[in-house]
């Protein structure tokens, strides 16, 4: 949109702070005082809560059924056509029987329908969630060594217990976090961070799926390097693969790609994608029945399905201590992805997320879920993609999913006997290729931000080598560090006008705008705090171009100078006069004794003052911030021989100001005390309302800086500067120092 040239005229007073407040008759912004309203006790506040954490009740009586119904119905069936492979393949990523990832694609997802607040995300089993699992169960119920005494039964057991409990708490941490609106928690969990996290899960599922690519038995690996021992003990084995699991895998890989090509190619056409893993797993398990697979060549199938649901079992509350850290690692993450993908969406249709009720809904989802023997579960992307371009509007289309779920399990799951484990490795690792595709980040954010790019390698790097739970831990720390850092170098500049306007912008960056003779304008672009105030001093003491330390030590040193030159004349005078008073009598010496008592008492006096007036070895004494207007021209910088800056009047821009610390206010009065000792008068400018109060709160304005020293903007802080280009007499200067 081009500007066309307009200029306008406006007359004000120059405005202080002290007249601003006046002027638009300032006061304290009354506190809310949320807590109250939690308190309150009503019908209309107990329906309230109600609608707030059943939301289906606030939509599903105006669900618009002719416009709505058909869309859901058929985004409902193919989202089911996709959880019913993914969610048999999950499990296996899980280190769970299949028949489990069934029952996890069933129950949350039915929860949610009557929870979440999210009208497009396909919540249920996801790749990431489920290696998480995977490296717990692994890890408190691992696979013995010789693999001829393992016991399935009994591992198998012992692990459901394990992925049901960990349900169950990981519910219990959302649930809890979500009740005391602790959703923003997410916002630690920056998008590179998350993009780098999934990129690693991903490699870790792939790696975690090549036993059943191969046909091999691996020892459990858990806890740091676990990756690479498993890739190693991949490569030491390679030899033994079983060539029939092998080409099985093979074949059914290719055939996925290729249906996903197909669906890509033809989007446009196709009323719903092709059932590509549906038509795998139905051909796949045809062959393997038909062909004997498992007897002929070795080929690992699934096994026994029971038909049926399970009933709940209680979880074992001895397993929490093992299992709390994994757990709240686990419902971060779920809940991460989860409303990420839900405020894209809501983004898209113009609707509104609620952070803290999804908590709550996703935590509903896998407390009861784990109650009926279901792992931990989040929301997947391919799926929730599907469940949009398929004409979803709601989640009805969750619901007739999850119905569709209990119809396999009651009936049809028992089918599925001769299905080979290496077909869905398959479908697991073809379904990597968008995690798997985030690599590419790299290449960008190396172009675009490359402290993002640190994040991502971070995270990325501890994610492979310290596992899932801990590369997280490491991930969020390195983040908040570089947060930080960054704040301890952020972007100083002296300002200069551009020409014709109030506007002040950096003479480094623009060519036109030119420093006012006389005075310097300053600005950071972070707030000052504990960790950046000295590299905030020492950049403003750089930038003036002026060694104001320097200046200030050679003062002191002349002054001191001066005044042993002096004690040393006043010692002189006074021997003469003693020996001219001796001749003339004891009482003419007393008088002359006397008089040079009280000459040396004034003289001590004056030496005290003008220690007073350096600031050497005082605490909370004040002097006069035109000192030199009381003090003998001596003391001067000019009358010292000292080189004096160019200019008179510095201006401190706080705009970028948020908060202040009692760390920044002393450093701010360092400035003020600092630069009045080279005869340079201090102001600052553009200070926020909140930033004023925590002026004031920490005693900042006193005789020596008043509020007359802030200005509502630089410009008039400028104005003011160059109307009064020497410091105001009788304005005393506080000594305080860090």
């Amino acid at each position: 949109m081009e500007l066309r040239r307009r200029d306008y005229h406006m007359e004000r007073p120059l405005l202080n702070q002290e007249h601003l407040e006046e002027l638009g008759r300032w006061g304290s912004a009354p506190r809310t005082r949320q807590w109250q309203t939690w308190l309150q006790c009503s019908r209309a506040r107990a329906y309230a809560l109600l609608l707030q954490h059943l939301p289906v009740l606030v939509w599903l009586p105006r669900y618009p059924v002719r416009d709505w119904l058909l869309g859901d119905l058929l985004s409902g069936l193919s989202v089911a056509i996709m959880q019913l492979p993914q969610g048999l393949a999950y499990a296996l990523l899980a280190g769970l029987p299949p028949v489990f990832g069934l029952y996890s694609s069933f129950y949350p997802v039915f929860i949610y329908f009557l929870f979440g607040t999210s009208r497009h995300i396909s919540v249920g089993t996801f790749a990431v969630m489920s290696v998480m699992v995977g490296s717990v169960t692994e890890s408190l119920a691992p696979q013995a060594l010789n693999d001829s005494m393992i016991n399935e039964t009994a591992r198998d057991a012992a692990r459901v217990q394990v992925a049901s409990t960990l349900s169950v708490l990981v519910g219990l941490f959302q649930v809890g976090l979500g009740l005391i609106h602790f959703g923003f928690v997410v916002t630690y969990l920056s998008e590179p961070l998350v993009r780098g996290y999934t990129t690693a899960a991903a490699v870790q599922v792939f790696v975690s799926q090549l036993k059943y690519v191969f046909g091999l038995h691996l020892s459990s690996h858990s806890g740091p390097l676990s990756l690479i021992y498993t890739v190693l003990e991949v490569c030491w084995k390679l030899p033994q693969s079983k060539v029939g699991t092998v080409v099985t895998a093979a074949v059914a890989g290719v055939v996925l790609v290729v249906v996903k090509l197909l669906n890509d190619k033809l989007q446009q056409q196709l009323p719903m994608p092709i059932p590509g893993e549906l038509l795998t797993l139905i051909g796949a398990t045809g062959i393997s029945y038909g062909m004997g697979l498992k007897h002929r060549f070795e080929v690992d199938v699934v096994g026994n399905i029971p038909a049926g649901l399970v009933p709940p079992v209680a979880p074992n509350t001895q397993l929490f201590s093992k299992l709390v850290g994994s757990a709240f690692t686990i419902a971060v993450v779920g809940f991460a992805i989860a409303i990420s993908l839900g405020k894209i969406f809501a983004l898209r249709h113009a609707y509104r997320v609620d952070s803290n009720q999804e908590l709550v809904a996703l935590g509903l989802s896998n407390l009861i879920g784990g109650i009926f023997q279901c792992f931990p579960v989040s929301c997947s992307m391919s799926r929730s993609l599907v469940q949009e371009s398929t004409g979803g509007n709601s989640q009805v289309a969750g619901a007739i999913s999850s119905l569709f779920i209990l119809l396999i399990i009651v009936k049809l799951g028992e089918l599925f006997h001769d299905l080979p484990k290496a077909v869905l490795a398959a479908i697991i690792i073809v379904n990597l290729k968008g995690m798997l595709r985030q690599l590419s980040d790299m290449r960008s954010l190396w172009k675009a931000n490359r402290a993002d790019l640190l994040i991502w390698l971070v995270t990325f790097t501890a994610t492979i080598l310290l596992n899932l739970d801990l590369g997280l831990v490491v991930a969020v720390i390195f983040s908040l560090l570089l947060v930080v850092v960054r704040t301890q170098m952020p972007h100083y500049s002296v300002l200069g006008q551009v020409p014709d306007t109030d506007i002040y912008r950096d003479v480094a960056e623009y060519s036109e705008a030119k420093e006012v003779p006389g005075v310097k304008v300053f600005r950071s672009s972070a707030t000052v705090y504990f960790a950046n105030a000295e590299f905030y001093s020492d950049a403003l003491k750089q930038r003036c171009g002026v060694d104001v330390d320097f200046l200030i030590s050679q003062k002191k040193k002349l002054l001191k100078k001066q005044e042993q030159l002096k004690l040393k004349q006043l010692q002189k005078e006074e021997k003469l006069q003693k020996q001219a008073a001796s001749s003339k009598g004891t009482s003419v010496s007393i008088n002359v004794n006397t008089s040079l008592e009280d000459m040396r008492s004034n003289n001590v006096e004056d030496c005290k003052m003008m220690q007073v007036s350096s600031g050497d070895k005082m605490e909370d004494a004040t002097a006069s911030g035109q000192e030199d207007s009381k003090a003998p021209d001596g003391s001067t910088l000019k009358a010292l021989g000292l080189p004096q800056p160019d200019f008179h009047s510095l201006i401190l821009d706080l705009g970028a100001l948020s908060f202040v610390d009692t760390v920044c206010l002393k450093s701010l009065k360092n400035i003020f005390h600092d630069f009045r000792e080279i005869e340079v008068e201090v102001y600052m400018a553009a200070c926020h309302s909140p930033v004023v109060s925590q002026l004031e709160a920490g005693h900042f304005f006193d005789a020596s800086i008043t509020k007359k020293h802030l200005f509502a903007s630089v410009h008039d802080a400028v104005t003011f500067a160059l109307q009064h280009p020497r410091p105001v007499p009788d304005s005393p200067v506080s000594d305080t120092r860090l």
